[in-house]
């Protein structure tokens, strides 16, 4: 039996009406195995070294086991949930790390010859934050804590069924259904909550078996993920140069990162609205870039970040 993605938003049109047709599926066993194993071995790099891409990993490698079992699984037992539990205050102190790693990349790829100084003071103290969130990581992956969350990791993918688990594809569609805005304007506050949702939606379908339908799916929220990040990533920079450095009337180097992220915005709006059906009152097109931070605003899932 084959169901249409875009007849699970027709009670609540969203921008997410994506003409796919999906047959029901279960969760590809090996992916679910892989999600365990990585996720042990990424535990053992991190505690031997925080470098960039271990803790991008580790971060990755927690949603996804998160939406495994907390989403995609019947319920959660004792073990799973202090698992969870464990796994969540970690990667939230390697999500500040990964913060940091992701905005001195961003800066150091700003090519701009005003202010070199400021550009290279701002580099040098986000390069401080940098090892003092380390340590903080190092101390919060202690051996103790590694170990523990090893041997509760082993006893869920011992005990893991991929039978007894819901469609990835259906999960997915349901995630993006929870963040329907018609007719709202595409505020920072409304594409951070997108942000949020398309990511978790993206690492639920990529449960699925391999398909056609699966693959084009997944590409399509990729692209938004993508988009979306990037915009996130260029306007965390900008508040931590305004910072440190003054808003744009004190810097011509914020003035500038607040051309670029006003670029990333408008490019991940348009990004949004190309799959928005011509006939389906989406969220509005705003009519210019923000030009202040959403630092005040509080999204409604900020949490699942």
């Amino acid at each position: 039996m084959a169901k249409l993605s875009g007849l699970l938003f027709r009670r609540q049109p969203c921008i997410f009406l994506l003409p796919i047709r999906f047959s029901i599926m279960s969760i590809a066993p090996q992916r679910s195995r892989a999600v365990f194993r990585k996720l042990e071995q990424d535990l053992v790099k991190l505690s031997s070294k925080p470098r960039a891409e271990n803790v991008h990993r580790l971060r990755t490698g927690t949603r996804r086991l998160q939406i495994l079992l907390r989403d995609l699984s019947p319920q959660l037992n004792g073990s799973q949930k202090k698992l969870l539990k464990l796994l969540s205050r970690l990667r939230k102190r390697a999500g500040k790390v990964r913060d940091l790693d992701v905005q001195l990349a961003a800066l150091r790829s700003l090519k701009i010859p005003r202010e070199p100084r400021r550009k290279t003071q701002l580099i040098n103290e986000l390069i401080e934050l940098r090892e003092e969130q380390e340590r903080k990581l190092r101390n919060t992956a202690d051996e103790d804590t590694v170990r523990e969350i090893r041997k509760r990791l082993k006893r869920a993918g011992k005990n893991f069924d991929p039978k007894a688990t819901r469609d990835p594809l259906v999960v997915a569609k349901e995630m993006l259904e929870r963040i329907n805005r018609q007719g709202a304007p595409l505020t920072e506050a409304l594409l951070h909550q997108y942000r949020i949702v398309t990511k978790r939606a993206r690492y639920a379908a990529e449960f699925a078996a391999p398909s056609a339908e699966a693959g084009q799916f997944i590409a399509t929220l990729k692209g938004i993920q993508d988009a979306l990040g990037d915009w996130h990533d260029w306007l965390t920079l900008t508040q931590t140069a305004s910072k440190h450095l003054g808003e744009v009337r004190d810097s011509s180097l914020v003035a500038e990162l607040h051309n670029v992220t006003g670029a990333k915005f408008r490019r991940a709006v348009a990004v949004l609205l190309q799959l928005q059906p011509k006939s389906a009152a989406g969220p509005k097109h705003p009519t210019q870039a923000p030009t202040r931070t959403a630092a005040k605003e509080t999204p409604a899932l900020t949490s699942a970040a």
